[in-house]
């Protein structure tokens, strides 16, 4: 007999995750048995940045994968879990949810820790509407957890007990026999309520399911269409039966459940009663060659969705995947041609990857060594977590399309397991933060690793600091970030050293610097908030910490504290201030006018006097708009609360709070800012606001990509960029539920709005610089000020067919001031409002906070500071003319 239920005594709950779109009692949304031709993908190119070990037999890989969309190149980042099926130490199993159980979604950090896991990842695919059981086949131990579904085109990843890796589409057979020989076939275990493919009927009509103490929930399963009757089996004999209604409990341990509709229930009315022994007998089968393989003799498996990779190249997708469109983050399972590795892949869409298409993933799969690989539930489900060396634990690898360490909760997950015995001191590994910022101090632990990878008690591990080399210096307690660039962490113990690289981030690091105040009113005893944030060269950001600030105010004293700036004084006549921050000399700035930026309550909902109704698109979509009393800690307050139900319709969705009618509130003339609290449901749905502006131009706002937190949250929204042509209204705020990866978001919730605030634009600055023009010619010391002759002492001068002059002479003709820092070879220029920055010798020059880059550079000439006269007379907002037969050059404002 094969795969009998009465082997099933126990098993062991380690399971993958992901999502399909099935509905319970609706036909599948994606077209069946479609084959989809091979995509070309753009040259591509894959680095390998890192390696480390994670136990015996298991690595991961770190890639940069660099590829062109539009014309442009992107750098996605993919992480690669290899490994050895060979190693006797390791294995892969699958994680399911809370204790082991199916219908009981957790994370996959928590599936690891649960479950011991060294890594893991999410897997399969799963009706979100449903319970939360896979979808595809799971196989744990030998133990057949829950079998494919009738859908075609779906593919499986599983590992034999010999370590032999397979991918394939699998189906289920299986026959119930009841003690007077009379048989019915099975069609499946532990499985949700779905439409079958390619026939489109519902999958329990008619027929019989096996629920093991896998199965969590009392009901096997929800919304199954028909009427059942359940008969619950224990020790190969019929326990209860219950005709016409199902038995209201969970499977007791060790025993399973027969759940039947219609003639499948006629046959347990006619061939069984209570006390009769009944066998199961069950296999999976090879689609492609009908070949059988019993369960028992796998050690995992985990269902996926299309096949991706075939003998080593990108092959036709077996079934359709325009569901699964976008660049979005991928999860995905492998082996090697030789059989001898399995590779875990998952690919990062954060703020530091810009995610892959399908196409993109199977050219990446294939440029590691994936012989044949296939689709894992991939977007808002891809989570990966490893163990880091020394640790006891798996935790996060990167950050997740929900942003930060956000996790979706999924049915299963691929573990990777360790049976390695302790083995003896082989080294340690440095733990603590990578990146540093200048003059940041951080503390570093080490924690001991055995011959097989796997932590040690780090009782004998008392090593001793030091700096590898100057950009960083050991203090006897912790160490200090000097210099830009790699720094060295350096540990021994026990003859043995060990080292980590940390990026101490410097000014050639940074693209840009962004205050969060870009305006404020130049008055005594105004505070405003200065937190500044930096974006760098490789697209990543990081807000530096207030302490690595420097500042300088103009034309008022102020202090800083924190992350707060707070005036003093103004001097006697400014109408203008600035307040400049660098960060080892790169600087950005804060406007500051004596007529500046006021913040004011746009609209609380105390007393709103205007209707709000709601709006579902498509009319499918239902809910309510309403004032009310606030929840949570602005229960004291009323709020907008916009409630929705987007479960029926298709396509993208939408759910409107209106205001006034299509009318809409008036907005604040000149607004540049808005904040407002926002009670989220984390649905990761899309939050926005629209806008008619007075051209008739429809504006959109976005409060929220995705709203990915529950409770109260204070967004703060730019909206200097959107060019609203005033007056204008804000007509409704809205939630939007988009197409692409719709499965992962929820279809209902409840959102509440309060306390929503606008930032008037600063009152323009009235600069007073002198206006004219002045003449210079190349090689004379001679200019012409509004046809006043006059003297200079450095002659403009030609070099690499660009014009060079000291700065002095243009902020003396035409306004502004002009600083030298000889440490650094910079010139600083501030005028009207524009604040640049340039170095000797380097091409690259900064403009309000933003590096650009230039043909020229500044030069040093007999001692005197020269710099390209059209970069910055044109940077500063003067006009430059050129007499090629005199060599005149004639500035202008």
């Amino acid at each position: 007999m094969i795969g009998k239920t009465k082997t099933m005594t126990k098993w062991i709950a380690l399971t993958v995750a992901g999502v399909l779109w099935i509905q319970p009692v609706v036909e599948l949304g994606i077209p069946a048995g479609t084959l989809l031709s091979t995509h070309t993908a753009s040259a591509a190119a894959t680095t390998k940045l890192d390696e480390s070990n994670i136990t015996s037999g298991a690595k991961l890989l770190q890639y940069r994968y660099q590829t062109s969309r539009s014309g442009k190149t992107v750098n996605i980042l993919a992480d690669v879990v290899q490994v050895d099926l060979q190693n006797p130490y390791v294995n892969l199993n699958v994680m399911t949810g809370k204790d082991g159980k199916f219908t009981t979604r957790q994370s996959v950090e928590g599936m690891a820790q649960e479950t011991g896991a060294v890594a893991g990842v999410n897997g399969d695919y799963f009706n979100t509407s449903a319970e939360g059981v896979p979808m595809g086949a799971q196989v744990s131990n030998g133990v057949l957890m829950s079998s494919p579904s009738q859908l075609s085109g779906m593919y499986a990843f599983g590992v034999t007990k010999s370590g032999t890796p397979m991918i394939e589409q699998f189906n289920f057979t299986g026959k119930v026999t009841a003690e007077d020989g009379s048989t019915f076939d099975l069609a499946g275990i532990n499985q949700a309520s779905y439409m079958t493919e390619p026939d489109k009927t519902f999958s329990h009509t008619n027929k019989m399911y096996i629920y093991t103490d896998a199965w969590k929930a009392v009901e096997r399963p929800a919304n199954s269409s028909t009427t059942p009757t359940e008969v619950l089996v224990q020790d190969g004999v019929i326990k209860q039966i219950s005709l016409n209604k199902g038995i209201n409990q969970t499977v007791p341990a060790g025993a399973y459940i027969l759940r039947a509709h219609g003639t499948a229930a006629k046959f347990i009315q006619q061939h069984m009663t209570v006390g009769q022994k009944v066998t199961a007998d069950y296999a999976l089968q090879v689609k492609s060659t009908g070949k059988t393989v019993n369960p028992s003799d796998l050690e995992v498996m985990i269902g996926g969705h299309t096949i991706l990779v075939d003998q080593g190249k990108a092959t036709s997708f077996s079934r359709s995947v325009s569901a699964l469109g976008g660049n979005r983050a991928r999860t995905a399972v492998g082996y090697s041609q030789d059989g001898r590795y399995a590779y875990i892949v998952a690919v990062e869409d954060n703020n530091n990857s810009a995610g892959m298409s399908l196409y993109e993933l199977q050219s990446f799969m294939t440029s590691i060594g994936v012989w044949k690989g296939l689709n894992l539930d991939g977007g808002g489900s891809t989570t990966l977590v490893t163990r880091p060396l020394g640790e006891d634990q798996a935790d996060l690898t990167f950050e997740t399309e929900y942003g930060g360490t956000t996790q979706r909760s999924v049915v299963n997950g691929l573990g990777v397991y360790t049976s390695a015995p302790q083995g003896s001191v082989k080294g340690f590994s440095i733990s603590g933060p990578k990146q540093l910022l200048l003059g940041q101090t951080a503390t570093y632990t080490a924690k001991g690793y055995d011959t097989y990878y796997n932590p040690i008690k780090n009782d004998a591990i008392k090593p001793t600091w030091k700096a590898g080399n100057s950009n960083i210096k050991w203090n006897g307690t912790q160490f200090q970030a000097l210099k830009s660039g790699t720094a060295k962490v350096v540990a021994t113990s026990n003859g043995i050293s060990t080292s980590m690289n940390v990026e101490v981030v410097g000014a050639e690091a940074i693209q840009s610097l962004t205050p969060a105040t870009k305006t404020a009113s130049l008055k005594a005893g105004t505070t405003l908030s200065v937190p500044v944030n930096a974006t760098l060269k490789n697209g990543s950001s990081l807000t530096i910490a207030p302490e690595m600030l420097k500042w300088e105010f103009v034309g008022f004293k102020g202090t800083v504290k924190g992350d707060q700036l707070t005036i003093n004084s103004v001097n006697s006549g400014t109408d203008v201030g600035y307040a400049i921050a660098r960060y080892d000399g790169f600087s950005t700035m804060i406007v500051l006018t004596s007529g500046g930026a006021a913040s004011s309550t746009w609209e609380d909902f105390e007393n709103v006097n205007y209707g709000i109704s709601f709006l579902g698109n498509p009319s499918a979509v239902t809910g309510s708009a309403t004032v009310t009393q606030g929840a949570d800690d602005h229960s004291n307050s009323k709020a907008l609360q916009l409630s929705y139900d987007m479960t029926a319709g298709t396509g993208k969705k939408y759910a409107y709070a209106q205001l006034n009618g299509t009318s809409g509130k008036a907005l604040t003339a000149g607004s540049t800012a808005m904040s407002v609290d926002v009670y989220g449901d984390q649905s990761y749905n899309w939050l926005r606001g629209e806008v008619t502006d007075a051209n008739g131009k429809t504006v959109y706002i976005d409060l929220a990509k995705s709203i990915n937190w529950k409770g109260w949250k204070t967004l703060n929204v730019d909206l200097s960029g959107l060019n609203i042509a005033y007056p204008a209204k804000l007509k409704r705020f809205y939630v939007v539920n988009v197409e692409e990866g719709q499965d992962e978001r929820a279809a209902t919730g409840m959102i509440q709005l309060d306390n929503i605030k606008l930032t008037g634009t600063a009152q323009t600055p009235t600069y007073t610089n002198p206006t004219g023009s002045l003449a210079m010619t190349v090689g004379k010391k001679t200019a012409t000020l509004n046809g006043a002759s006059q003297s200079i002492d450095a002659a403009p001068m030609l070099k690499d067919n660009a014009t060079y002059i000291p700065v002095k002479y243009i902020v003396d003709a035409f306004g502004g001031q002009a600083n030298w820092n000889q440490s650094s070879q910079r010139v600083t220029i501030l005028r009207s409002g524009q604040l640049m920055d340039l170095t000797v010798g380097d091409k690259a020059f900064v403009v309000n906070g933003k590096r650009q880059s230039s043909s020229v550079a500044p030069v040093v000439v007999s001692g005197r500071t020269l710099v390209p006269l059209r970069l910055v007379s044109e940077q500063l907002g003067l006009n430059v003319k050129w007499d090629q037969t005199t060599k005149t050059i004639t500035i202008q404002s």
